[in-house]
């Protein structure tokens, strides 16, 4: 036992399905990461934030809850209401393509257990994953049924944060072979319990943001002579009492009260369902295969904000009340979803392989908002105010989006040692919006419809050369696209968004060595991006333009070692130069007597959240003990470096005319995390 303990390991071969067919991810031209099942399981992970870190160009901004979550790789970050990093599970993409969802706020963050891998695609992925992918992908593998033997899996855990409150977790999954090699059923259930730990200034609550998350799944699979077909059910709910927060001052940006400590007058719960019903169907036609791949979701979610800071404590300056009040803003979300693609793939492994196929997805979407204004304990203004003033605001959002995609694949292999690949996608969307008011003093009552349409075409490009059986060099070029849409209707913003594009220019290096006990990737890329899609807002109302330029450049590395047949030693880095290029483009609100001028963005910016250095080390040691069970030891060391919570933003107040007048100019420089 001693000498094979210290015999040395080859490395696993890890299979990917990045180009949607199964490859060896060493065999890929393209920068993709691995978390498997048993690494998800080693470090105990329940949400994004548990793992981002061990990914290289990964950034995931935990918002105060999982779910409420912002995720972007290699400096492309969301400065817009639309993500910038797709996500799938399985063959089916999840999440709001439209620009009325909060997308870049509210990324699917799965609590992975029954989850084989999570793959991570950086770069963009536009020609087989679409809109939304302009940044990279996410893409969840779930395991499949096993059809020869049953199955039973369980476990229990309990957890604690220093200085707060303490959860349990659950996990159970069977699988079991409804008949012999042909039908399997999988189902799984997952609780994992979120500890509160910071607590509330104003009333002296602790352990405020307590919370769960529960997620289920049922999986059907049918493996016939020549046709495979997998149905399957997933729901996800995140319930939390409030969002984790800290008062900070505003001028030192040190803690108000000191420790975990927050301040609210009302409460901001979070809660969120996900439910995603698929069907997949693999068609073997001998000389390649036919795939339908169908997904409906609907994603429902609640964010409310306390707003008392806000317009809470003017209410008796502003509006004559006798005393500041509290406030609250509820978002509400609903989204419906039904996505199809239909493709051809050849055979593997000939001189030419290729893919044809179709894309559909249809979105119907809901956005609602209530603002709030009450007492400063709580309770409803007194008469007469509470019908003046009680309801701030009442938006209704509705809006749908359509789309509808060709896209081809081919990699052609000249000689024993070259390779090329290349990628069209050609896209058209609908979009339609309306802004309807309903009641309240912050927004004008009425509605106001829009609507929009574009057509989009994004490539790809990958060289790639074999210098030895274990060391491949590649480059990609490759294009990627956030979808535009009908806008707010407010004064001096424009009707409709154009779609941001970006182009992606990356040199890599995957290599194994010293018997396949060493794995070593390296990459270099720089992007350039255009028409960049900018949140901006006057007066707490806000609205998207394109902005300017924005530049992002790096390295990553990507390295394991199995000194021994044991030990699993791993070190990623990555360093990102993000920057905006020129100035974004202002926008003009006309006022009575005077122009606002609104910049969002100042050349020179970095870009939000984006750290220039981020690395993590990580060790695992696995062992037998004496009764015949397997264990194993880890540890990990993580470090980011500082981020930036924004752009620049400069608002002016200007009087009109040929030679304008700066009347006042107010700068916000972005707050450093």
């Amino acid at each position: 036992m001693a000498e094979e303990s210290a015999s040395a390991k080859t490395l696993d071969v890890v299979v990917v399905t990045a180009n949607k067919r199964v490859e060896n991810v060493r065999k890929v031209a393209a920068s993709i990461s691995v978390i498997g099942e048993r690494q998800l399981e080693s470090i105990g992970a329940n949400s994004l934030s548990d793992y981002a870190d061990l990914i290289p160009g990964l950034q995931v901004q935990d918002n105060g809850n999982p779910g409420l979550t912002s995720v972007s790789m290699r400096g492309i970050s969301a400065l817009s209401s639309g993500a910038t990093v797709a996500t799938y599970i399985d063959e089916v993409p999840l999440g709001a393509s439209g620009l009325y969802q909060a997308a870049n706020t509210l990324a699917l963050d799965l609590l992975p257990y029954d989850i084989s891998r999570v793959e991570v695609l950086r770069g963009p992925q536009g020609t087989l994953y679409g809109a939304g992918a302009i940044g990279g992908l996410l893409k969840y593998v779930t395991r499949t049924p096993d059809l020869a033997g049953d199955e039973f899996r369980a476990g229990v855990g309990l957890g604690s944060v220093r200085g707060g409150a303490s959860e349990w977790n659950v996990r159970l999954g069977a699988s079991v072979p409804l008949q012999q090699d042909r039908l399997g059923l999988r189902m799984s259930l997952a609780r994992n319990g979120l500890p509160g730990y910071t607590d509330n200034a104003v009333d002296g609550r602790k352990d405020i943001n307590e919370g769960e998350q529960v997620g289920a799944r049922a999986a059907l699979w049918w493996a016939g002579e020549a046709v495979n077909a997998n149905l399957g059910v997933l729901q996800q709910r995140i319930r939390s009492d409030n969002r984790a927060g800290v008062a900070l001052d505003p001028d030192t940006l040190t803690p108000l009260f000191g420790g975990l400590t927050d301040r609210i007058w009302q409460p901001q719960p979070f809660a969120k369902d996900v439910t995603l019903t698929s069907l997949s169907l693999d068609w073997d036609l001998g000389w390649g295969s036919f795939v339908s791949a169908t997904g409906w979701s609907q994603t429902d979610t609640m964010n409310q904000i306390d707003s008392t800071v806000q317009f809470g404590e003017v209410a008796d300056l502003l509006l004559g009340l006798p005393e500041p009040g509290s406030s609250f803003v509820r978002y509400d979300f609903d989204l419906h979803k039904l996505t199809q693609e239909f493709r051809l793939t050849s055979r593997g492994g000939g001189r030419f392989e290729w893919m044809a196929g179709v894309f559909y997805t249809r979105e119907k979407a809901l956005q609602s908002q209530f603002a709030w204004l009450g007492q400063r304990d709580g309770t409803a203004l007194p008469a007469p105010y509470d019908a003046m003033f009680g309801t701030l605001t009442q938006i209704a959002l509705p809006s749908t989006y359509k789309e509808v995609a060709l896209f081809a694949n081919g990699a052609w292999r000249i000689g024993e040692r070259f390779k090329l690949d290349a990628g069209i996608r050609q896209a058209r969307n609908d979009q339609w919006f309306s802004q309807n008011v309903s009641t309240g003093i912050l927004a004008p009552l009425g509605e106001a419809p829009g609507t929009s349409r574009e057509d989009v075409f994004t490539w790809s490009l990958s060289p790639q050369f074999t210098v030895a059986e274990d060391v491949m060099l590649y480059a990609r070029a490759a294009t990627g696209y956030q979808p535009g849409g009908p806008n707010v209707a407010l004064p001096g913003m424009p009707s409709s968004v154009d779609s941001s594009m970006l182009a992606s220019y990356e040199l890599g290096l995957k290599s194994q060595f010293a018997d396949r006990r060493v794995q070593l990737d390296l990459s270099a890329f720089r992007i350039e991006w255009d028409d960049i899609q900018v949140a901006s807002s006057f007066n707490g109302v806000g609205g998207l333009v394109n902005g300017g330029e924005a530049t992002s450049e790096g390295v990553e590395l990507a390295s394991l070692f199995h000194p021994t047949d044991r030990l699993q030693l791993g070190l990623n880095a990555a360093y990102t130069r993000a920057r905006v290029k020129n100035d974004f483009a202002p926008t003009v609100i006309p006022q009575d007597g005077f122009d606002v001028v609104l910049n969002t963005g100042l050349a020179g910016d970095r870009m939000p959240y984006v750290p220039r250095l981020s690395w993590s080390a990580t060790a695992e040691y696995a062992f037998a003990t004496a009764g015949g069970l397997n264990g194993q030891v880890g540890a990990a060391l993580r470090w980011v470096g500082e981020r930036l919570n924004d752009t620049t933003e400069r608002q002016r107040v200007t009087a009109p005319g040929d030679a304008s007048v700066v009347l006042q100019e107010i700068v916000t420089p972005p707050l450093e995390l």
